[in-house]
């Protein structure tokens, strides 16, 4: 049997929650229960954080997964991306440029 549950939350501080469960791919009402349900369960045995431990890394797996392809080039293909999408110009002048290496004397 289910009960519902009345809160008085900030404004702020609620659309912070459910963006950030949003992003999660949770929701606001998901993250009180579970957090209602460990302030009242039995105190947590290094099994249970264990079990925890490996559905929060199921879940980030599959997140992972279902990421765009843009996000698994690496932070060097987003960067050179972002910058060619800024500075197409310049980008393209630097990408033609040779890289020479500059070493200080002292």
């Amino acid at each position: 049997m289910s009960t519902n549950l009345t809160l008085v939350i900030d404004e702020d501080l609620l659309r912070a929650a459910r963006v950030k469960a949003l992003q999660e791919g949770t929701s606001v009402n998901e993250i009180c229960r579970q957090a209602i349900a460990r302030y009242a369960g039995p105190v947590d045995t290094g099994e249970s954080f264990a079990s925890q431990l490996r559905g929060l890394s199921s879940k980030l797996s599959r997140q992972a997964r279902a990421q765009p392809k843009v996000a698994q080039e690496g932070r060097d293909a987003m960067y050179d991306e972002a910058m060619a999408e800024r500075s197409p110009t310049l980008w393209a002048a630097l990408g033609q440029a040779e890289v020479v290496k500059v070493t200080r004397s002292k």
